[in-house]
């Protein structure tokens, strides 16, 4: 089969678009056609080596986490789908740049009837990011004040719709250029991060969703009243995200330390610090494609290139101008 992948850590130049092994299919995995797959910040981080301290590859790798396809062929103990599902999901066996991929049973969802592949393709990574921050972790509730940040992007686009369908006034930083359009999105609250602190414009927060990391991270904790809640899926690690993917004890130890300092002052202000490492969940999924199916969340896609130009559509997410997500198609 066609797939891009890695054989090491580097730069997009060192992406190849060759023939690799289709991967084996076991007992509660589904081994799909992939129609189209999404590009996402995280990709970049997997091929310059950003994550391989704690999450290491080996090569060759196939990269992309995201994807929608129709199901080929299904494991013995899978019972939830079966051959010709149009379906998607968050990867968590193999790459989703490949002609096929095979998912853990587990992982997959049916995708929305209403939209393309394309679409589909574009949200179980950015859904699932915003769906675990505001509803599994943070418990957003009507009535609630929630900033998310940079909402011109992909996870921000989800999570503002996201959050405004669970009843919660909604704040967001984007550039100026792009304040109508996350208004449209159900933002009410609109921060040119250009030209104005946001630090200085809100206070008595009740979430945070950070996905800028840095001075973004520190500045978000003032803003919040006691008993708030920051999450950042860019700040730095804590002990949940060790024992999630189930490192050696030494970095079990080591990787908390990390984010010793922001935990503490979180602390101190009464509010508590998340980070978030998204898991594949294929009921999560399901409940995302209803609510795109009744028109409650609606993807938001930039730009869709063609498989061979692979290089091209990484080197645009790259630039982190995208508003929304970054589409390949991988076959008809």
């Amino acid at each position: 089969m066609k797939a891009a992948y890695i054989s090491r850590y580097g730069n997009i130049d060192d992406v190849q678009l060759n023939e690799q092994s289709q991967p084996p299919l076991t007992a509660d995995a589904v081994l799909v056609k992939v129609h189209a797959a999404s590009i996402n910040p995280l990709d970049l981080k997997v091929l310059e080596g950003e994550l391989k301290a704690i999450l290491p590859v080996q090569f060759p790798f196939i990269l992309g986490n995201d994807f929608a396809g129709t199901v080929v062929e299904v494991g013995s103990n899978v019972t939830q789908f079966k051959a010709g599902d149009e379906v998607y999901a968050k990867t968590d066996l193999n790459g989703a740049f490949a002609e096929y991929t095979v998912v853990q049973q587990s992982s997959l969802a049916l995708k929305p009837q209403n939209i393309s592949m394309e679409l589909a393709a574009s949200l179980p990574l950015v859904s699932l990011t915003a769906w675990q921050a505001l509803v599994e972790i943070a418990k957003v509730q009507a009535g609630q004040k929630v900033l998310i940040h940079a909402g011109s992007g992909g996870v921000g686009s989800i999570a503002i719709q996201l959050a405004k369908h669970l009843g919660a006034t909604v704040a967001t930083t984007t550039s100026g250029k792009n304040a109508r359009w996350v208004r449209e999105l159900g933002a009410d609250i609109i921060i040119d991060y250009k030209t104005t602190d946001f630090e200085q414009e809100l206070k008595d927060y009740d979430v945070v969703l950070d996905t800028q990391g840095g001075k973004t991270l520190e500045k978000s904790l003032n803003i919040l009243k006691r008993g708030g809640r920051l999450i950042s899926i860019s700040g730095p690690p804590d002990r949940a995200f060790a024992e999630a993917i189930q490192v050696n004890w030494l970095l079990k130890c080591v990787i908390p330390l990390l984010s010793w300092s922001i935990r503490n002052k979180a602390k101190k202000r009464g509010v508590t610090y998340s980070f978030l490492f998204m898991q594949p969940n294929g009921q999560q999924l399901s409940k995302i494609s209803q609510l795109v199916e009744a028109g409650k969340i609606k993807p938001v896609v930039d730009q869709v290139y063609e498989f061979i130009q692979i290089k091209e559509a990484l080197q645009y997410v790259n630039t982190g101008r995208a508003k929304g997500k970054v589409i390949l198609k991988i076959s008809e």
